[in-house]
């Protein structure tokens, strides 16, 4: 039987599910970015400038290995979905089940094979000159923590899709205060720098994966795995690549576009340029937390009525979703465009920086207001397990737009031309992806 919190999806208001959803997972994601942020402000203060920059060389790799489980956790999210929607339940455990096995497997194998060429992978993602030496000590340590991070990314989808956002949120709520008690800890009062940041992360990983654990194993959960579920069954691991490539594959651009920005940017400017995108990438993950909520909020709503053949309450879905999140990104880029120089100030007293971050900021955010739309139109092919067209926009900003801008534009216009880049790139996207989401709605949902 299907628990009364999951139904819901197919009976209850859209705006008020979407609410529901949304905003724990916006919660989450924001103290998430709070974390991110106030650790990169502690870094900048209490180590250096060049400490930011060699966190944000590191980020990347590690985030890499993690979306392992991200994706695989999304992926295996909208199988279960749609499958407590048809009432199939057997396959629902069975995936989870699959899930776990998967992501265990997947990103021992890539912590072993990154930590072997250590000296070869800092470099080639722009750890070069000063921050060399910084990216290595946060590097090492912060990879030991990564399949616990994996494991609880992929669980955290899963616990989304079961109806329990709140549980969802307090998972990536925990990780968060954890850190920034370490960093308070380890880099100010025991004077460790770069290696308390790096202990404090991999620490905040370990009371994550904990209270995942925790989740599961007490009666909070409906997904009551057993050991027959963990063996791996070929149609439900090919399902859950097809659907989870979409997440690997974004984030594998966003390494990508890591390696390749950190390290035109150092030919242009050295450390400050490097810093200043460091500074810009975390007011990325931050500003547009309301945005990430929505979009996560959304997936398991419209993956549950597709299932159920429900399409009229997925259209009104699709449209409540974009609109809130229109309105919500239009608030974001008005607060940018006022104060860009006080942000910058915030995470360092670095003068160069200062004067090289607030027009970068401005270039990056300009197309704000209506990137909602491509985030929510990809989520959409995603939650209902049409992968093709769903990595194809999601990929569609960086790998089709963004990076061959970012080659072609500074020949002309120099450092400028990859700050203007960011927003090109997400007109041509957004434009792109309303064009499917339009002609989806019209001829597929009827």
């Amino acid at each position: 039987m299907v628990d009364s919190k999951i139904s819901d999806f197919g009976s209850k208001s859209i705006s008020k599910l979407l609410i529901k959803q949304s905003v724990p997972a916006a919660i989450g994601i924001l103290v998430m970015s709070l974390n991110i942020l106030i650790d990169t402000i502690f870094v900048g203060h209490w180590i250096g400038s060049h400490a930011i920059a060699a966190i944000n060389v590191v980020l990347p790799v590690s985030f890499f290995i993690a979306a392992l489980g991200m994706s695989i956790g999304v992926g295996g999210s909208s199988i279960i979905s749609r499958a407590l929607g048809a009432r199939t339940i057997e396959k629902a455990l069975k995936t989870f089940g699959n899930q776990i096995t998967l992501t265990l497997s997947l990103t021992i194998t890539f912590i072993i094979f990154g930590l072997y060429y250590i000296d070869e992978i800092i470099p080639l993602f722009g750890g070069k000159g000063s921050i060399y030496d910084s990216a290595k000590i946060y590097y090492r340590i912060v990879l030991y923590g990564v399949p616990l991070l994996a494991l609880s990314m992929m669980g955290n989808t899963v616990i989304r899709s079961e109806g329990k956002p709140k549980y969802a949120m307090y998972a990536m709520v925990i990780p968060s205060i954890t850190n920034l008690i370490f960093d308070v800890i380890l880099i100010k009062y025991f004077n460790l720098g770069m290696l308390g940041a790096a202990w404090a992360t991999t620490g905040s990983y370990g009371f994550c994966f904990i209270f995942i654990a925790w989740f599961f194993l007490s009666k909070n959960s409906k997904m009551k795995i057993q050991a027959k579920h963990f063996f791996l069954k070929i149609s439900i691991v090919s399902e859950i690549a097809s659907l989870g490539s979409i997440t690997l594959s974004r984030q594998a651009i966003v390494s990508v576009t890591y390696l390749l920005m950190n390290n035109i940017l150092f030919d242009f400017g050295g450390e400050t340029s490097v810093t200043a995108y460091a500074i810009v990438s975390r007011m990325l993950m931050f500003a547009l937390f309301p945005i990430f909520g929505i979009t996560q909020g959304f997936i398991p709503i419209a993956g549950f009525n597709y299932g159920a053949n429900n399409y009229d309450r997925v259209k009104q879905s699709i449209r409540i979703a974009v609109q809130y999140s229109i309105l919500l990104s239009s608030l974001i880029f008005i607060f940018l465009f006022s104060f860009p120089e006080l942000i910058t100030k915030v995470f360092t007293t670095d003068i160069l920086v200062i004067q090289k971050t607030p027009a970068a900021l401005k270039w990056v955010f300009a197309a704000t207001p209506i990137i909602a739309i491509q985030l929510i139109g990809a989520a959409y092919f995603q939650a209902v397990g049409k992968a093709v067209p769903a990595l194809l926009l999601t990929l569609s900003r960086q790998a089709f737009f963004f990076i061959p801008l970012i080659f072609i534009l500074p020949l002309y216009y120099g450092e400028l031309g990859v700050w203007i880049a960011f927003p090109i790139s997400d007109l041509l996207s957004t434009l792109l992806t309303a064009y499917f989401l339009r002609r989806e709605i019209y001829y597929k949902l009827q």
